[in-house]
């Protein structure tokens, strides 16, 4: 008797389709596993990123060149940049997360219902996230650390200016994962360096849970409107700093140059100073100095301009395509309101609900603010810079979500689980 042929489930099955396919096995393994054997898993990884940071650096080079032989900018480079001490600060964010508490099965809440049914609500991983990123390596041991944690699989799509880093750290992960006896396929690169596979991954609805995008604007609008998977929406950042009426100078200078300058091609970097018009003479000859010794060139409007004369400022007039741009480099835009209510209005109009801050002394004005401003999250004498997951004391963040549905701000392990409801009863029917 002859026997029939084996079918492989991988017949007639894209590159993309099978790694979402061997994902979707591997989440299924990972959701039942107890923290222990997942932070086995982390901390494997940690060790081997260390271990194999000259394989990683070197993978890290060949990038580094492409780019720079393409004409790429330096903070773009900055960006792709892994070195040894790179490399060992991922390893310790890796570890930081596996020092966090497992979100895994943490009861929501729960009741005893009048009919004596035992009603839980508890939190259980998305499934396979798919991760869609630009020129920046470190996102690849973030997302795969955090997905993990979270019991998720998940699926890496990063730039193909970072495809020889991204390849090699996947490489050492998945190495590290396998070894700990979970699933390597918890873990997978997604095939591919052109925008078929990105969009491939997009339309693998069924077999994706969800999708984060993490870069510019572009990117993030092109997965929103084309993707048929479940979207997080990472925002940009158009963040800003407003200079109340009443407020401390030496402060409010200072929050201003560390919120822009500090780093300024990140999200939450602020980029629009608005400085109440009672305060402006006092404060604007300060502030302007302090932005041109930090480099920083001022798109203001027409009062701004005025009080640039006296300063060492580097000051261009404002038009209105400066409110709406987050610069991510040494620009910052910059205008006098008449009121708290008019920086609301301006805030309201422009920003993209990222970070917004206040520098006041005010208790009522701060109250009046944080009522007003609708923004993942809002700063009151605090730099915009603290928008992170880590300031936040979360671990590595899988992003800052500017969305109101499912998640919002920075995104840590909660976020990256969903719910179900466990209802147990005794013989009980309806």
């Amino acid at each position: 008797m002859t026997s029939l042929p084996s079918v492989s489930p991988y017949d007639n099955m894209s590159p993309v389709a099978q790694v979402a396919y061997r994902a979707r096995a591997a989440a299924a393994d990972l959701a039942p596993l107890p923290r222990s054997a997942k932070d086995d898993a982390l901390l494997a990884i940690a060790d081997a990123l260390e271990v194999r940071t000259s394989e990683i650096v070197a993978a890290n080079a060949e990038d580094i060149a492409r780019a720079r032989e393409a004409g790429t900018s330096e903070a773009i480079i900055d960006r792709l940049t892994l070195n040894p001490e790179r490399v060992r600060a991922i390893a310790a964010d890796v570890r930081d997360v596996a020092a966090l508490p497992d979100p895994v099965g943490e009861v929501v809440r729960g009741s005893t219902l009048p009919n004596g049914i035992d009603l839980r609500q508890v939190r259980v991983p998305l499934g396979v996230v798919g991760i869609i990123y630009e020129a920046r390596p470190n996102v690849t041991a973030d997302a795969a650390a955090l997905c993990l944690k979270s019991g998720n699989a998940v699926l890496l799509r990063g730039s193909s200016s970072a495809y020889s880093s991204n390849t090699a750290l996947v490489k050492v992960i998945r190495d590290a994962v396998g070894g700990s006896g979970l699933p390597a396929d918890a873990v997978q690169l997604v095939p591919g360096e052109s925008r078929d596979s990105v969009r491939e991954l997009m339309r693998a609805r069924g077999m994706v849970d969800v999708l984060i995008p993490r870069g510019g604007a572009s990117l993030i609008r092109t997965v929103v409107e084309q993707s048929t998977v479940p979207v997080i929406e990472t925002g940009t950042g158009n963040c800003h700093v407003y200079v109340d009426a009443e407020t401390d100078i030496d402060m409010a200078v200072e929050i201003l140059i560390n919120s822009k300058a500090q780093r300024p091609s990140v999200c939450n970097a602020a980029e629009t100073l608005l400085v109440h018009k009672d305060i402006a003479a006092a404060f604007l000859p300060r502030a302007l100095d302090a932005l041109a010794d930090a480099g920083v060139t001022v798109h203001g409007d027409e009062r701004v301009v005025e009080y640039a004369d006296a300063t060492k400022a580097t000051i261009v007039p404002a038009t209105a395509e400066d409110w709406e741009t987050e610069y991510l480099s040494y620009d910052i835009a910059a205008a006098v309101v008449e009121s708290l209510e008019a920086a609301v209005a301006h805030i309201r109009l422009w920003s993209s609900g990222h970070t917004e801050a206040i520098v006041t002394t005010s208790q009522a004005a701060a109250r009046r603010f944080t009522q007003l401003v609708d923004s993942t999250t809002v700063a009151v004498n605090a730099s915009t810079r603290f928008t992170d997951g880590g300031q936040f004391g979360f671990g590595a963040e899988i992003g800052i979500s500017t969305q109101k549905l499912h998640a919002r701000g920075p995104m840590g392990l909660p976020e990256l689980t969903s719910t179900k409801y466990i209802v147990t009863g005794d013989g009980h029917i309806r």
